[in-house]
């Protein structure tokens, strides 16, 4: 019997320092993280300090000698670069140090293939790549060409690198297509929910800050919860009932990160807008976490380049249970902040008070009497609404709540909808 043992691939991280030699770090650290996640391991690192990228080989010539002596010394099999790299960029380092070259990019693109589960996850991500592999394209001269058979057809033919950039450009057709109907899909699914009108509430935040976690300590949805980097990329909205009898739809999206690449925002565009269409944004953060300022300032930075501005935001300080020391936790952007651990839910219930106090101030005070034979309205404020009292009187039902401006103009027209 023979064992055989998979050897995980050894890297050195290579990032150029443009602000505070703490940011650098900050995002080396994060870096190391991703080639955890792609099953690799960090050997060491490299920092440059320099006023702009070097646009031929990224760092500078004498940092380029001491990576090949680090190389050697480390055994390492490659280098992963922190920012993302141009064509041109990576065949020169490529030639310089002789070893495989990779980007933040390519590593974050590597991560989401792995983890893709539907149908729709893996399209996104299968988009992303072909765009990053598009404009990365390289040809090795004549030697690629082809020879056509026939007369007419003589000559140099098409070369093999034009052979490929129309079939990713084919490809990306295809599935871009393909995401087109899974978007009209979503956009039917989300009329369905309109009609119903159940509030949808958002879960957005860095990766990692313990989002999914919450979705399965609060409706039970079984998503995959884990302590690495984009655990789960694929949206789940599950529905909950709150404590005061209202349902609403609680919606998980993919984690952000500093320097997101532009390509997986464009593909899991259809993905993230879940946030643009719901009623309230639950913006859940890692309290633990040094960096947790940074990480909410890229959220809110990428949900306002999405054009997620103007919606209510309960901001969750999680993860409670490892915090050893306290400290003020503030978010200004926020309407509502709740500290709560999703792992053990402790917080829960501020949590709920905090979802339906943002909801209540989107919906119309209601206080009538409604006639016996219109008793099923009262059921109409208990789902879609929230019913704080009933009182059976001589005349009818004296009613006080809290309902959508919708359900408030029907049911004192006297007309009902369910």
């Amino acid at each position: 019997m023979f064992e055989i043992e998979k050897t995980k691939e050894r890297v050195l991280l290579v990032g150029v320092c443009m602000g505070t030699e703490d940011e650098t770090e900050e995002s080396l650290d994060e870096l190391a993280e991703l080639v955890k996640t792609a099953g690799a391991l960090s050997v060491g690192r490299v920092a440059q300090k320099r006023e702009q990228i070097h646009p031929g080989t990224y760092v500078g010539r004498g940092k380029l000698e001491e990576i090949k002596d680090l190389l050697w010394e480390t055994e390492a099999d490659g280098i992963v670069c922190d920012d993302e790299l141009s064509p041109a960029q990576i065949g020169n380092l490529r030639d310089e140090l002789n070893t495989k070259i990779m980007d933040r990019t390519l590593l974050i693109l590597d991560i989401f293939a792995a983890r893709a589960i539907t149908s729709e996850g893996k399209i996104q991500v299968e988009l992303a790549q072909l765009k990053y592999r598009q404009s990365r394209l390289t040809g090795y001269g004549t030697s690629l060409s082809r020879l056509g058979g026939g007369i007419g057809t003589r000559g140099p033919g098409e070369k093999k690198l034009e052979m490929d950039r129309r079939l990713i450009k084919s490809r990306i057709a295809r599935l871009n297509r393909d995401l087109k109907e899974i978007q009209n899909h979503r956009e039917v699914v989300r009329e369905q929910r309109k009609r119903k009108m159940h509030p949808v509430i958002a879960i957005v935040g860095y990766t990692n800050a313990g989002k999914s976690t919450l979705l399965n300590r609060l409706t039970g949805a079984e998503v995959l919860a884990e302590d690495k980097l984009f655990a789960t990329l694929d949206a789940t909205t599950r529905g909950y009932c709150l404590g005061s009898g209202q349902e609403v739809l609680f919606t998980d999206t993919v984690g952000f990160i500093r320097k997101l690449p532009h390509h997986l925002v464009e593909a899991f565009c259809s993905t993230l807008e879940e946030a643009k269409y719901a009623d309230v944004i639950l913006h859940v953060v890692d309290a633990s976490n040094p960096q947790m300022d940074v990480q909410m300032h890229i959220v809110y930075e990428t949900l306002k380049n999405l054009g997620i501005q103007d919606k209510p935001v309960i901001t969750v300080f999680n993860k409670q249970d490892c915090i050893t020391e306290q400290v003020i936790l503030r978010d200004f952007q926020a309407g509502e902040t709740v500290h709560l651990s999703a792992l053990t839910g402790e917080g829960l219930g501020e949590l709920e008070s905090s979802i339906e106090k943002v909801l209540r101030e989107q919906k119309m005070a209601l206080r009538h009497v409604f006639p016996y034979q219109d008793a099923s309205k009262v059921q109409m404020i208990r789902k879609y609404g929230e019913l704080l009292s009933e009182e059976y009187l001589e005349e009818g039902i004296l009613v006080k709540g809290y309902v959508p401006i919708r359900i408030y103009e029907k049911l004192l027209a006297g007309r009902e909808d369910d």
